[in-house]
């Protein structure tokens, strides 16, 4: 099959890209570079370093005739979308409806895209939250990532145009970005590893729901194959503090450093977990790496790669 797959020299995007070329898949990787890296895509892979926003995207999507966009890029720092809404949009709206243009135009059969869970539900009212909790993002990121699934609903509802949308709780793994914001868990990883100090924002008490990447990529490649147009939510169901996650690292790192708390930053909530029971019964998707696994699997990673 030939795929487009935006975003895919960051971290989710590129394991998804790697498991799509070794499916056999054609797979084209559309990304600017701003976070993803070039040694994440896969050789096998066509790479076309190009923003999202870009005009030429059309070309590319013309080009490549391509059956299914797995559309990843974003502008993804909830804390830079705060302080700069404007910013956030330029990338998640306008530069996302770009991409719609061009996949409509050019008959891509179905989009799936990465959304989020943890940012759309805002303070949640039940735990874990299901795809019909009511959406009260607290970021314009969160804002952007909702707006975007009602254009995907547009162009099904106008067009035609299939689309999945997967609402991720907080994904960790090889090839997190560990310099930006949303990593805690390589964030944590690389200072501990490298004998430094690690910050939390907050009392640390605050509540996140983990899924690793590998059961992320899973998801997508069964989302391939739904004909319907739906949004899953894609996590654990199960709520870890930041404090537990930290020492969890800590031990698995074999480090004796402590952690130091800052004041907390504002647009994150305080509680968010995810339920996944639609995405086992329509898709058949289940976690299946625990937090200790993953966590065991992302420190050894960072030794490898510090």
């Amino acid at each position: 099959m030939n795929i487009i797959v935006t975003g895919g020299a960051g971290f989710i995007g590129s394991n998804l890209a790697e498991a799509l070329v070794g499916r056999g898949h054609r797979v084209t990787i559309l990304d600017n570079l701003t976070t993803g890296k070039r040694q994440n895509i896969p050789s096998k892979a066509e790479f076309v370093e190009l923003d999202i926003a870009s005009p030429k995207v059309d070309e590319v999507f013309k080009k490549g005739q391509f059956q299914i966009l797995f559309h990843l890029a974003a502008q993804m720092d909830v804390r830079k979308s705060v302080e700069n809404p404007a910013f956030d949009a330029e990338t998640n709206i306008l530069g996302g409806i770009n991409i719609l243009q061009a996949a409509m135009k050019n008959k891509v059969k179905k989009v799936i895209f990465s959304s989020t869970g943890g940012a759309i539900y805002g303070e949640q009212e039940e735990f874990p939250a299901t795809e019909s909790h009511t959406a009260n993002p607290l970021s314009p990121y969160g804002i952007s990532k909702l707006a975007f699934e009602k254009y995907l609903y547009f162009y099904n509802f106008q067009h035609g145009l299939s689309y999945v949308s997967l609402r991720y709780a907080n994904v960790y793994g090889p090839r997190q970005n560990s310099e930006g914001e949303a990593g805690v868990v390589a964030i944590f990883c690389k200072k501990l590893l490298a004998g430094e100090k690690a910050v939390i924002y907050g009392d640390g008490l605050q509540t996140r729901d983990f899924v690793f990447v590998s059961d992320v990529v899973e998801a997508n490649l069964l989302a391939m194959n739904f004909e319907s147009s739906m949004a899953f939510n894609v996590g654990t169901g199960i709520e870890t503090d930041i404090n537990t996650v930290f020492e969890r690292i800590k031990k698995c790192a074999g480090s004796t450093q402590e952690r130091v708390n800052l004041a907390p930053k504002p647009g994150e909530q305080r509680r968010s977990s995810i339920a996944y029971e639609k995405i086992t019964k329509f898709l058949g998707w289940s976690p299946s790496v625990t937090l200790d696994q993953g966590i065991e699997r992302t420190v050894e990673y960072f030794k490898a790669n510090p």
